[in-house]
């Protein structure tokens, strides 16, 4: 018998299955789903429709209906649920049932939401997220990290540019979208808890085929760490790409950002003084981003070229951030960096995209 509580709302993806005549426990996992934005199935027993158990996105089974479940087909994403603390057959009838894991209540309620919230989502192949941060100030990490982005997105990928920098500016400004209606980082600043990868990109204003997150206009205000968190992995669990622009200055906040990026570029102007600043910043960042590589930036200074910096910096070189005639002209007319396909930053970021997604971020010095 299936509830009238199982039907899926249109265009939705389809939440878990739920196998259960436990009323009280069914109220909970209700409630559960509630919370992670999804449309549960509910049946008593294991569904006889063709596909419901095989296909459902996950399936919890209560305690009570262990037993009925015994003969379904093996499949990974099935778990017990109950109350029980003390239950000494729980593992016996985990086992009978294929079940991935044991989840008792209220204890596990958190990480079940978490996991509900990824199977209404889809959740596949998590974004590959690329930081970019300057050596000093004035480098090009945003002129950089949006060109990576408008390219990106222009080859077709889902991306996503995530402003890390609050005392930036703001890169809606530098993508000449400012005025375009979404959502920024005050909305997202105090977030508590899980953020829905959906919601967020559905949230964003959309720039140049991106969704772009920034800073808006008004006073300053303090991203704490857990929204950081929880926003770069809502970003990250839609797929596609993210590249994010982080500061200079190493917070605890950015430490969240750092900890989620799979790949960071430190862009290094070609001067002394320059490649002094970024050897402190690289030593902060890599701290706790493991893989951090070196974009120079010309003019170079008497003595000085790309592999000599890289090598100073112990650091492996993706290449020279190339010199584009008219940037400066074609911003101020609303143009983002990138936006020019035949123009030399185009043609560096393409080729760095087609050499990290190759590889899932392994990119060859």
């Amino acid at each position: 018998m299936t509830s009238d509580r199982s039907r899926v709302a249109g265009g939705r993806r389809a939440g878990p299955l739920i196998v259960t005549e436990d009323a009280e426990l069914l109220d909970d996992l209700l409630r559960l789903c509630a919370a992670a934005g999804a449309e549960p199935q509910v049946h008593h027993g294991v569904p006889e429709e063709k596909g419901c158990w095989e296909d459902a996105p996950m399936v919890l089974v209560g305690d009570d209906a262990a037993a009925r479940c015994r003969g379904a087909t093996r499949r990974r994403g099935v778990m017990l649920v109950g109350r029980d603390q003390d239950d000494p057959d729980v593992w016996r009838r985990a086992v009978e049932i294929g079940a991935d894991c044991v989840l008792r209540l209220p204890d596990a309620e958190g990480w079940l939401v978490d996991r509900i919230a990824d199977a209404a989502e889809g959740v596949g192949r998590q974004a590959l997220t690329v930081g970019v941060i300057g050596g000093r100030g004035g480098a090009g990490a945003s002129t950089l990290a949006c060109a990576l982005a408008v390219t990106a997105a222009r080859a077709g990928r889902r991306t996503m540019l995530i402003d890390g920098d609050p005392l930036g500016g703001g890169l809606d400004v530098l993508l000449g979208g400012e005025q375009t209606e979404g959502r920024r980082w005050p909305d997202f600043a105090a977030s508590k808890g899980r953020v829905a990868g959906g919601a967020l990109e559905e949230s964003l204003p959309r720039l140049h085929e991106l969704r772009v997150l920034s800073w808006d206009r008004g006073d300053a205000v303090v991203v704490q760490p857990e929204a950081m968190r929880s926003v770069l992995a809502a970003a990250r669990r839609r797929g596609g790409v993210v590249v994010v622009d982080l500061p200079r200055r190493i917070d605890e906040a950015m430490a969240e950002a750092l900890a989620q990026v799979d790949l960071g570029l430190l862009v290094v102007p070609a001067e002394l003084r320059a490649v002094a600043a970024a050897g402190r910043v690289a030593s902060m960042v890599g701290m706790v981003l493991q893989d951090l590589r070196a974009v120079v930036r010309g003019p170079y200074a008497t003595g000085l070229d790309e592999r000599w910096i890289a090598g100073a910096l112990r650091l492996p070189l993706v290449g020279e951030l190339p010199w584009e005639p008219g940037l400066a002209q074609a911003q101020d007319g609303g143009a983002p960096p990138g936006s020019s396909a035949r123009g030399p930053l185009a043609a560096f970021c393409t080729a760095f995209w087609e050499r990290a997604l190759a590889g899932e971020g392994s990119v060859s010095p």
